[in-house]
């Protein structure tokens, strides 16, 4: 058995290097998520971001109000129509995230080897020697000697838009630090870090709550990023979303961003519908060479879990550059190498120069990545964990991507009310697409009908390779079989339409017919 991650071999040459991609309407199996924000949120520009291939929209309410992202939002509906691609919304949260508010808006110039207080009075200015911050708790939590790091959008403290602080001395509520390089503040809000330290701060902030029971529920959201340091916090989360109407279905995404929740890594993942591994505050939290094992063995514990794992802060430099670096290039390959899901893009498309061309490049490095994955290699360590005797659903999915590598199938199609069945046929990594099928259920709560279905294929866009379709809910798949027949054709025209479904290819089918699980091979006539 080929023992490496890669598919070198033949007939991959060193010669292909040298081929020019080919364009297809999927860019990716690999999702993307873009932050929308001021450089990204005109219907022109989102609709160029859809295109590109952008699955989910991330609003990120750590800055602006409710209603300039309603704006936003209104204005990704607008493209969502006129492009015909589905998008999912992700909201992000604050939590417990200390941050620095800049009233003046004006850049501040920290030099090294100087001093500067950290306080809690939020009604002093901020300035070169003194930092209004939005917690009263720092004096309590920090020690001298502690780091503290401050920037927008964190990266490495090294860069001359961060500042890496060490802890001097703590007088009352105020904390006075030395700084250690020379970086230059702007914008009107600052992120605090304190490396490996706990912050006594609630994991939904009232801010947070009224967020979402207003804006979220007012705009039904497929996904909520909760930074997680303990399981307990995704359980509050998911009890709040509970008493929130439709809410109950948002799917809850942990951020692990800090060493606690890495320590809790095993519970969080159990309670989590899906993981994001958040590399900017990590890689500060972490020594630099064990940033690279935290997120491989992460991403095999989701990968094995069949729960989706997003990775961050991929290509920063493409905030201002055309082109990523070479270094940032071979991370983005080597994070679907690993197993990544979906790719998220804050600063690059929130506040970048080039959104559009950032998604569009992220793809084509992650498509040609997916190429190279070995996953006969994959596919046996998936089996060999889930271990026997498997459970019904799992050999059915298992079986399916196996016959379906087997025949060489174009694609694969699946019938699904929930999602889990198509979900669990991406995580054995098919190397081809999966059309889920999701097929709209009737509910009543004895007042009004309402169909399922919406939030189970949305929240499909960002699971690897699954491409979600919702079926007509006149023709419920699993009753008769012409019904089956009948929506299954309109999933080959789907297919079609978007060219991965062409005449004599062969196409596996897992759907349900009556009780019973089938997974069938159907070659196409002309």
């Amino acid at each position: 058995m080929q023992s490496s991650p890669l598919l070198l071999e033949e007939p991959i040459r060193m010669a292909s290097v040298l081929e020019p991609s080919k364009p297809t309407f999927f860019p990716a199996m690999t999702k993307i998520v873009g932050t929308l924000g001021p450089k990204s949120r005109s219907i022109d520009i989102i609709s160029r971001c859809l295109d590109a291939g952008m699955s989910v929209a991330r609003f990120d309410f750590s800055w602006g109000d409710p209603e300039y992202h309603q704006e936003t939002l209104e204005n990704l509906r607008v493209a969502i129509k006129s492009t015909k691609k589905l998008c999912a919304i992700m909201v992000d949260t604050v939590g417990p995230e200390l941050q620095v508010e800049n009233k003046t808006d004006h850049p501040i110039t920290l030099e090294v080897d100087t001093l500067v207080v950290l306080t809690p009075d939020q009604n002093k200015d901020a300035s070169s020697n003194l930092l209004p911050i939005n917690f009263s708790g720092l004096s309590k939590a920090v020690k001298k000697g502690d780091i503290i790091f401050i920037g927008k959008y964190l990266c490495t403290g090294s860069e001359t838009a961060s500042v890496w602080m060490e802890v001097s001395e703590v007088d009352g509520d105020d904390v006075t630090c030395l700084v250690k390089n020379t970086a230059t503040l702007s914008g009107s809000l600052f992120t605090v870090h304190v490396s490996q330290t706990h912050i006594d701060l609630p994991t939904l902030t009232d801010k947070d709550k009224e967020v979402i029971s207003t804006w979220g529920v007012q705009n039904n959201i497929d996904f909520l990023a909760l930074y997680t340091r303990h399981v307990e916090d995704i359980r509050y989360a998911r009890e709040f979303l509970s008493k929130l109407g439709d809410l109950k279905q948002t799917h809850i995404y942990a951020k692990i961003e800090n060493i606690e929740g890495l320590k809790h890594f095993d519970e969080i993942l159990r309670e989590a519908d899906g993981i994001i591994l958040a590399r900017g505050n990590l890689g500060i939290d972490l020594p630099p060479e064990k940033v690279f094992l935290f997120q491989k063995a992460a991403i095999y514990k989701c990968n094995m879990a069949g729960k989706p794992v997003v990775v961050t802060r991929v290509v920063d430099s493409m905030t201002d550059n055309l082109r990523p670096t070479r270094a940032e290039a071979t991370d983005v390959a080597n994070a679907v190498l690993d197993g990544s899901d979906a790719i998220l893009l804050g600063a690059e498309t929130l506040r970048g120069l080039y959104p559009v061309e950032t998604i569009s490049i992220v793809g084509k490095i992650c498509a040609e990545a997916e190429k190279v994955h070995n996953q006969d290699l994959y596919f046996k360590k998936a089996v060999k964990y889930v271990g026997e005797p498997m459970s019904h659903l799992e050999s059915i999915a298992s079986s399916a991507v196996r016959a379906a590598i087997k025949v060489k199938a174009s694609v694969i199609i699946c019938f699904t009310s929930s999602g889990r069945a198509a979900r669990l046929i991406a995580k054995y990594r098919p190397t081809m697409p999966v059309i889920s099928v999701v097929v709209p259920q009737l509910k009543t709560n004895q007042l009004r009908w309402t169909f399922t279905g919406a939030f189970e294929a949305r929240q499909s866009l960002i699971v690897r390779g699954l491409f979600p379709m919702l079926a007509d809910p006149r023709h419920p798949a699993g009753s008769k079989s012409g019904t089956n027949e009948s929506i299954l054709k309109v999933a080959l025209d789907h297919g079609k339409a978007f060219g991965i479904v062409k005449p004599h290819d062969r196409v596996v089918v897992c759907q349900k017919v009556g009780d019973s699980s089938v997974v069938k091979i159907i070659e196409l006539e002309d």
